[in-house]
């Protein structure tokens, strides 16, 4: 798994696509283990970034999905947010139905029922 990590870093890093902006938001989103989530506010404020609408937009862009895992991104408020640049439809179905096969718990409007999932970077370290 950790040679696994360390080849998708390397990926990341050679993407001709890849700012140095997306490259911290999608070398941190790494972090996030299977199971928990975080916000786009919490993941730009663990990189540094004063824009979680910027970080929405690294991951919209965000050529390594699933490996790289934006679908465990969601709003401030807990709701599944956006995904591939949709905020309904098929690609929130999807990303909802990614959420809940890696055990994230989601009520029936696809909002995170455990607050405890949230990912808080060195608070869960």
């Amino acid at each position: 798994m950790e040679t696994d990590k360390r080849e998708l870093h390397e990926r990341i890093a050679c993407h001709p696509l890849v700012t140095p902006f997306r490259r911290k938001v999608y070398e941190a989103l790494l972090e996030v283990p299977r199971g928990k989530v975080t916000t786009y506010g919490v993941l730009a404020r663990h990189i540094g970034c004063g824009s979680a609408q910027a970080v929405g937009g690294a991951l919209r862009a965000n050529p390594f999905a699933p490996d790289v895992p934006c679908h465990r991104v969601v709003a401030a408020d807990l709701s599944s947010g956006g995904f591939c640049g949709c905020r309904t439809g098929t690609e929130i179905a999807r990303k909802i139905a990614l959420l809940s096969a890696e055990g994230v718990p989601l009520d029936v409007e696809g909002r995170l029922s455990d607050a405890s999932r949230v990912w808080k970077f060195g608070a869960n370290a």
